[in-house]
């Protein structure tokens, strides 16, 4: 599976600038490669990535989630997430299981 040079250079910044909230994957079939759907910024929540997934396709998604530990410090990670959800088609379940590496 190809993935679109759009997908890593969105991911850096998203990884050294912290310029984005999340990131949305979707592969296109036709031409066997992973694109970018949509990139959203840090006043994004989560509510808002979790109501942008569509009920009924998969997607790969980048998620930078901003936290404060126990010993009041700001801390952030960033979490890759596969989503398929079961109303999705299982060909489509089955091509993003096989290519999420």
């Amino acid at each position: 599976m190809a993935v679109d040079d759009e997908c890593k250079l969105k991911f850096l910044e998203l990884k050294a600038k912290r310029n984005h909230r999340f990131i949305v994957f979707k592969i296109d079939e036709k031409i066997q490669q992973v694109a970018v759907e949509k990139v959203r910024g840090p006043e994004e929540t989560y509510e808002d990535f979790a109501n942008g997934l569509p009920a009924d396709e998969c997607r790969y998604a980048v998620y930078d989630f901003d936290f404060t530990t126990a010993e009041n410090c700001q801390k952030s990670k960033i979490f890759f997430i596969a989503w398929a959800p079961d109303t999705s088609r299982v060909r489509s379940k089955m091509l993003y299981a096989s290519s999420k590496d």
